[in-house]
């Protein structure tokens, strides 16, 4: 697991200091939540390093050339059908429809499995941190998002699961499932 250690090394180190939306966990938990759930999917080191990379280029100053650099083309690859473009010169509120329709394309049109199994490591580890907090707050808990309509995160994630259901042999997608069906109050 040579790569994956890598890999592990270096989000730590590109992610350092960052912290989660709910302000108290270190960031780096999120990725290596989203590889360990790839894990379950796949033991290729290539996809697993991917998770743990996923957001690399999105929310540090690392370049998509330097993960190429260092961890080759697939890895490369797989990290940049998760990145947004987060669009610098728009508030986060304003751009976030356009990014999720413009990801969700990029889901909707991958022919490799492995782009689905990073995007599930992602979102389900995304879901379980949505789910604790929902189970507190209940739905007041989408004021801390950019996008703070339910409905808008209700299509979001319950569009992801549809995308993604080629995976539904796995458990991690079968959780991801049945977490925004108990979020969103309805079937996905």
């Amino acid at each position: 697991m040579e790569l994956v250690s890598e890999a592990i090394a270096f989000a730590v180190k590109a992610h350092d200091g960052m912290r989660r939306k709910n302000g108290q966990s270190p960031y780096i938990l999120h990725p290596i939540e989203a590889a360990v759930i790839v894990g379950t999917m796949t033991d290729d080191q290539e996809i697993i390093a991917s998770a743990v990379l996923h957001d690399v280029v999105e929310d540090t100053d690392i370049t998509i050339n330097e993960v190429e650099k260092n961890f080759g083309k697939r890895v490369k690859e797989l990290v940049e059908c998760e990145t947004e473009d987060k669009r610098a010169d728009m508030p986060p509120a304003e751009s976030w429809r356009i990014r999720k329709e413009e990801s969700l394309e990029v889901l909707k049109n991958a022919s490799d499995i492995a782009v689905l199994m990073v995007w599930i490591g992602d979102k389900l580890a995304n879901m379980r941190a949505i789910y604790r907090e929902w189970k507190i707050k209940g739905d007041s808990m989408w004021k801390k998002f950019n996008q703070k309509d339910v409905k808008e995160q209700a299509w979001y994630y319950t569009t992801i699961a549809k995308y993604t259901s080629r995976l539904s042999n796995y458990s991690a997608w079968l959780e991801y499932k049945t977490l925004t069906e108990i979020v969103f109050k309805k079937g996905v």
